[in-house]
């Protein structure tokens, strides 16, 4: 249980980059199956930079670590290369609240609903959306990626939680599956990403 509770602020003590940087490298390159879940942001893997650095901003500020920015952003950005990597699949379950949590100005959000269209275009995407209204069985209480049938990953406010014990990650397989059933994809979804950017103005 500890191992699999990493503090932020313990890991981030000599900056965000620390979080976000080499270490999480094999683990990305070294998976051919991600399935990720999030609830209220854009996955850091389809973020722009700016939107990257937005939210980020937040976080330094809030767990009072070395200011890092731009290491952590270009962190960010280097790991996004798994995207265009061969033998990778990339099963993306949103919220549509996601599409309309703004970190910045709405230029910055407008350009995160831009790139969102042309990623979710890349042949190794699916890009699922769960409406608002949607009838639906399950919910999830927080965000998590799956990262082939090895490991799962989520986060708290406070700290990072590394979940490895196949049955639970089994479980999380299973909501994702869930998740998955009221998702619009397709035009559908491209349709609720243009209207969020619609209302931007």
């Amino acid at each position: 249980m500890e191992s699999a509770y990493l503090e932020f602020r313990r890991q981030a003590r000599a900056g965000m980059k620390r979080v976000l940087g080499a270490h999480t490298v094999p683990l990305y390159e070294g998976t051919g199956l991600f399935r990720i879940y999030e609830h209220n942001a854009i996955p850091g893997l389809f973020q722009t930079a700016a939107y990257s650095a937005a939210m980020l901003s937040f976080w330094i500020r809030f767990l009072e670590v070395p200011n890092d920015l731009d290491a952590a952003v270009a962190a960010r950005m280097e790991r996004q290369r798994v995207l265009y990597q061969g033998g990778k699949r990339f099963v993306v379950v949103l919220e549509e609240q996601a599409l309309r949590t703004w970190f910045g100005t709405a230029e910055i959000q407008a350009g995160q609903l831009g790139r969102l269209l042309e990623v979710m275009s890349l042949p190794a995407v699916s890009l699922g959306i769960i409406p608002m209204m949607a009838e639906r069985t399950a919910v999830a209480s927080a965000g998590f990626w799956i990262f082939d049938n090895s490991l799962v990953a989520l986060e708290t406010p406070t700290a990072s939680i590394e979940v490895t014990r196949p049955q639970e990650i089994e479980l999380y397989a299973r909501m994702f599956e869930h998740l998955k059933v009221p998702a619009l994809y397709g035009p559908a979804a491209r349709a609720l990403i243009i209207k969020a950017l619609g209302e931007l103005s």
